[in-house]
C-alpha cells in the first residue's frame, strides 16, 4: 500500500491518549480526524495533537472516504453501534475493551465485520507486553502440557475510577467485572488456547462502594451515581474439562499498592506464574522441582501504542486480526455469565 492509512478516533478522552503514540509511530498509518460529544474538549484535543478534521458527529468520520480506520475509545455501551456503523461504511475498526458489554452485541459486530470484509480488533493491550508474549511462546512450545486449571485475579484497594463512563451502568454496562476483569480474563484464555467456556457460577456485588465515607484514591468520595458492582468472582468450566477461578475488584481490602494482577496456570507438564514469568517443572525420575524465569525482551513501546501499530500492519499485510472478535466473544460470554449467575443464584450454561 503506497499511502498511509488514515485514522479517525471516536472518543477523545483519556484512553485515546494512549493510542495516539502508536498511530504516530506507525509506518502504515496516521491520525487525521477525531470525534467527541464534548465539542470544547474535542477542539482542545485537536489543537494538542494537530488534528484538523473534527466533528461531534461520528457519522461524519464514517462518511469520509479518506478515512480507512476508526479507533473507538468511547464508554463501553457505545462501542457496538459505532463499530457496526463504521464497518458498514467500509472502515477497519479497532475498538477499546470490552468489545461490547453483552455477547449479543459482539455477535452483531462480527456480522458487520463479515458483511464488510474489513478487520475488527479488540484493544487488549496486555497481550502486547513482552512478558505476555514470552509466556505465550513458552506455553505454545509445550512447557505446561495440557492446561487443566487456572487462577486469575486483578484487584485494587480503594481504586475505583469515579467517572460516569465507568461507574454508571447506562454508560459502562458494568463495573470491575468488565472494566479490569476483561483484561486478566482475556489474557488467561489466550494463554490457555481459548478453550470454549460452557458454564459459569459467579457473584457480582457492591459490598464497599455504598458504605459511609467510601472513597477512591483515584478521585475522592464514591459518587451516589455508582450503580455497578465493586467486586466479582467466578468459577468457570470449559468444554475440554479445564477450570478457572477468577477474582476482580476496584475496592477490595487487599494488601496491594496500586493493582495486583496475577495468573497461575497448571498443566500436565508444568505450571506457571504471570507476570513473574516463572515456569514450574518437576523431574519425576529424581523427585526434584525446578523453577525457571523467562527472559523478557524489553517492550519497544507502551503496549497501548503497540497494539495500534500491529493493527495497522495487519490491515496493510492482509493478516488476521491481532485480537479476533471471536475471542472477545468468549470473554464476554463468561463475564455476562457472572452477572446472570448473580441474578439467578446458581450456575448458568453458556451458549
Amino acid at each position: 500500500m503506497s499511502k498511509k492509512l488514515k485514522v479517525g478516533i471516536i472518543g477523545t478522552g483519556g484512553i485515546s491518549g494512549t493510542h495516539i503514540p502508536g498511530w504516530n509511530a506507525s509506518e502504515h498509518a496516521e491520525l487525521v480526524a477525531g470525534s467527541d460529544v464534548d465539542e470544547g474538549a474535542l477542539k482542545r484535543w485537536g489543537e494538542q495533537h494537530g488534528v484538523k478534521k473534527l466533528s461531534a458527529r461520528p457519522a461524519d468520520l464514517f462518511q469520509d472516504r479518506d478515512i480507512d480506520i476508526i479507533d473507538i475509545c468511547t464508554p463501553n455501551n457505545y462501542h457496538a453501534p459505532l463499530a457496526v456503523a463504521a464497518l458498514d461504511a467500509g472502515k477497519h475498526v479497532i475498538c477499546e475493551k470490552p468489545l461490547a458489554p453483552e455477547p449479543a452485541a459482539i455477535r452483531d459486530m462480527i456480522a458487520a465485520r463479515d458483511r464488510s470484509g474489513k478487520l475488527l480488533m479488540t484493544a487488549q493491550h496486555f497481550r502486547f507486553q513482552g512478558s505476555a508474549k514470552a509466556m505465550k511462546a513458552e506455553i505454545e512450545a509445550g512447557a505446561l502440557g495440557d492446561i487443566y486449571h487456572a487462577r486469575s485475579w486483578m484487584l485494587r484497594r480503594a481504586a475505583a475510577p469515579v467517572r460516569p463512563g465507568f461507574i454508571v451502568k447506562a454508560h459502562s454496562g458494568g463495573g470491575p467485572c468488565i472494566d479490569i476483569g476483561v483484561h486478566i480474563l482475556d489474557l488467561t484464555l489466550w494463554f490457555m488456547g481459548n478453550p470454549r467456556p460452557v458454564s459459569v457460577t459467579g457473584v457480582a456485588r457492591a459490598e464497599l462502594a455504598h458504605q459511609k465515607g467510601a472513597f477512591s484514591v483515584w478521585g475522592g468520595a464514591i459518587p451516589p451515581a455508582f450503580d455497578v458492582e465493586d467486586f466479582a468472582t467466578a468459577f468457570v468450566r470449559f468444554e475440554n474439562g479445564a477450570t478457572l477461578i477468577l477474582e476482580v475488584s476496584w475496592l477490595l481490602h487487599h494488601d496491594t499498592t496500586g493493582e495486583d494482577m496475577q495468573m497461575w496456570l497448571y498443566g500436565t507438564r508444568g505450571g506457571s506464574h504471570w507476570p513473574k514469568c516463572e515456569i514450574l517443572e518437576t523431574n519425576y525420575a529424581t523427585r526434584q522441582h525446578y523453577n525457571r524465569t523467562l527472559k523478557i525482551t524489553r517492550d519497544a513501546m507502551e503496549p497501548h501504542a503497540l497494539e495500534c501499530v500491529e493493527f495497522a500492519r495487519a490491515v496493510v499485510e492482509g493478516a488476521p486480526s491481532p485480537v479476533p472478535a471471536e475471542q472477545s466473544l468468549q470473554v464476554m460470554a463468561i463475564l455476562d455469565g457472572v452477572y446472570r449467575s448473580q441474578k439467578s443464584g446458581g450456575e448458568v450454561r453458556l451458549d
